[in-house]
């Protein structure tokens, strides 16, 4: 009979059940760790290349850099003289964007001027600059007849030029209407507020006739007898106060108009 070899005498080979897993867990925290180290280590030639390339371009001048650096390119001293500079630079440009917009409504002027000297209109047709814009302030007697809002045909001529020159800027426009404190009342116009309101609109009815002319640029406004130019005594003055004026509105008017 064969003899029976007990298991317990045979000797087990290899490490413990216990040391791999052991051995595991010492692994991956040894790459915890080795990950930890990597992270924390910069290549500081490499981050200096990286920062100085930034900061060359132009871009990048106006803003501070967004990672903090241990020895700063700028002291606070710096930093608020660059701030200063590009303050003073935008008020340049600010200066300098006004300027043109002012030297356009002066150049209108200057050709509303020239065709009222062709035409010998200066007795009723005023054109001044002031802080609104181009003011053009046209007589009763150049485009109505006393106590109508129908354009007269002599009229016609000077408002055409006005379009035309209307087409080649993008300001507003507004159309303002004023008559003297004589009373009106007829089936038509109540009163002067009407009559005033009803020139306004008339102008810029006919403004619009050129269809290069957009109409969301203009506006009407009737003042009746409230805003005299003089103190309405005399049939002179009167006559000085019944007016429509065009105001050719300067960019920051234009922007409140919008409003």
């Amino acid at each position: 009979m064969r003899r029976r070899v007990s298991r317990r005498n045979k000797k087990d080979s290899g490490a413990p059940k216990w040391m791999v897993t052991y051995s595991d867990m010492v692994t991956l925290i040894l790459v915890f760790f080795i990950l930890l180290f990597a992270m924390s280590q910069i290549d500081n030639a490499k981050f200096e290349a990286i920062s100085e390339s930034f900061k060359n371009r132009a871009i990048f001048e106006f803003y501070p850099s967004a990672v903090p650096l241990d020895n700063p390119t700028r002291s606070p001293e710096q930093e608020e003289e660059l701030l200063k500079a590009l303050q003073e630079r935008q008020q340049e440009l600010d200066k300098k964007r006004k300027k043109n917009e002012a030297d356009t409504l002066d150049n209108v002027l200057k050709d509303v001027n020239a065709y009222l000297d062709r035409n010998k209109l200066q007795d009723q047709i005023v054109a001044t600059r002031t802080n609104r814009g181009v003011e053009l302030i046209l007589q009763e007697s150049l485009l109505f007849e006393s106590g109508d809002a129908q354009i007269l045909n002599s009229g016609k001529p000077f408002l055409d030029k006005i379009s035309k020159m209307l087409e080649k800027i993008p300001n507003y426009v507004r159309v303002e209407g004023h008559t003297d404190n004589r009373p009106i009342s007829n089936f038509r116009y109540p009163s002067n507020w009407e009559l005033s309101g009803a020139r306004a609109s008339g102008v810029i009815r006919y403004l619009l006739l050129d269809e290069k002319l957009s109409d969301y640029r203009f506006s009407a406004i009737g003042y009746g007898d409230t805003r005299p130019l003089v103190p309405n005594t005399s049939e002179k003055n009167w006559k000085k106060n019944r007016r429509v004026e065009i105001v050719i509105l300067d960019k920051n008017q234009s922007q409140q108009q919008q409003r």
